[in-house]
């Protein structure tokens, strides 16, 4: 293959260079596209003192959650805690530093970032803690906070199908924070469900192309259901249940 290929053939070779004290941006939205392989990597490879960019820390036992017990990361940017009973206890003792951050300021962060902007205004937060120590402006009569964007020393994204040049595309859902992510990695590394050819895909349907993508690697995926609701069945509500 041309220099172009993207594909490492192991998770270790995707996660070479990754060291103690970096800052690691990571895609997926709950337990929904979360690059949980390259996140097994990380804890396999005992990288301490990280500062993790994620929507949420996973839960208990998986995602960015398995990174918590060995106190691996140090700070996380974040939205929501989740079902995250460690990430709660950690946060509450004052044992992990978080950054609480407003959804869609998290995402303009990354995408910012990606973009090479860095830092916008926006109203949201203004008059909450999330304005402390902000630089505010009024525009057209509306008070707005100054937001520095976000880049991380790596970005771990899952996406569903890819090229062998990295052109990516994600599926529905699961596309959550992970193109935003995928632009703001100073290595960006990918993991998919299934490599095809150049060429194959459609350019129409490619989200990310290729040029931000450093590493590509093929896996398969446990895809937890973080809260599983179902609707009963005619039988259920004929039994009562």
């Amino acid at each position: 293959m041309s220099g172009f290929d993207k594909v490492v053939d192991s998770y270790e070779q995707a996660m070479a260079g990754l060291e103690d004290n970096m800052t690691v941006i990571a895609g997926g939205f709950g337990l929904c596209g979360i690059p949980e392989n390259l996140i097994a990597e990380i804890k396999r490879k005992q990288t301490k003192g990280l500062t993790v960019v994620s929507n949420n820390c996973g839960v208990d036992g998986f995602g960015l959650g398995v990174l918590l017990p060995n106190r691996q990361i140090k700070k996380i940017v974040a939205s929501y805690v989740g079902e995250n009973a460690e990430f709660e206890r950690q946060m509450m003792a004052g044992e992990l530093e978080v950054e609480l951050t407003p959804q869609g300021t998290l995402a303009e962060k990354m995408r910012a970032g990606g973009a090479g902007i860095p830092a916008f205004y926006t109203a949201t937060g203004v008059g909450t803690p999330v304005a402390e120590g902000k630089d505010e402006r009024q525009f057209n009569g509306r008070d707005y906070i100054l937001e520095e964007s976000i880049t991380g020393d790596f970005a771990i994204v899952k996406a569903w199908k890819a090229d062998r040049y990295g052109n990516l595309i994600f599926r529905q859902t699961a596309r959550n924070f992970n193109p935003l992510a995928a632009t703001a990695g100073k290595i960006t590394v990918v993991e998919v469900e299934e490599i095809v050819e150049p060429g194959e895909l459609n350019p129409d349907e490619i989200h990310t192309p290729g040029i931000y993508v450093n590493r590509l690697i093929q896996g398969t995926f446990e895809k937890r259901i973080e809260q599983r609701t179902i609707r009963p069945t005619p039988a259920d509500l004929a039994a009562g249940e």
